[in-house]
């Protein structure tokens, strides 16, 4: 099959900004390039039909149902280790830690919560985009953004709305 026309021009002009939201919705950079390989790899047969409309709306929709996928099917156990590693936080690093903390908040978050927050937040997507990526209800975007939230909100250590008013 040959590559179809404006295919790699696509693929190098927004890989960038599908990588980080395949990082985000996976939390490591392996998976994230495996993730982002597969939507394209899914893409290539419908890019004729697609690359005149929204074909990064496309991609990430493949992205977010493989991913899904995917979640299903992996075990999360927990792994033990000989020695617990200790955390030493320095203040050149503070950042970098917070965003470490981040990761692993999103990581914590139930699948449909993660992409809702991702889409919605990261990528910046409207509530009506966001329902279109997951194949759900606007409704059910807003739900799972606000769970999503709460549950980043405590992960982090943030003040609740009830706590704020205290």
């Amino acid at each position: 099959m040959a590559e179809p026309e404006g295919f790699r021009e696509f693929v190098t002009g927004r890989s960038p900004a599908l990588l980080r939201t395949a990082w985000m919705l996976t939390g490591e950079q392996q998976l994230a390039e495996d993730l982002l390989q597969t939507a394209l790899a899914r893409t290539w047969p419908h890019w004729s039909r697609i690359r005149d409309s929204c074909p990064e709306r496309y991609v990430r929709t493949v992205m977010v149902r493989v991913h899904g996928a995917w979640w299903r099917r992996k075990w999360r156990g927990e792994l033990p280790v000989e020695r617990v590693p200790e955390v030493v936080l320095a203040d050149p690093s503070c950042r970098v830690a917070e965003r470490f903390r981040l990761g692993a908040a999103l990581r914590a978050l139930p699948v449909r919560q993660r992409q809702v927050v991702v889409l919605r937040y990261y990528e910046d997507l409207s509530e009506q985009e966001t329902a279109v990526h997951l194949g759900c209800s606007v409704g059910t975007v807003k739900s799972q953004a606000a769970r999503g939230l709460a549950k980043l909100r405590v992960a982090l250590g943030h003040p609740t709305r009830t706590e704020n008013m205290t």
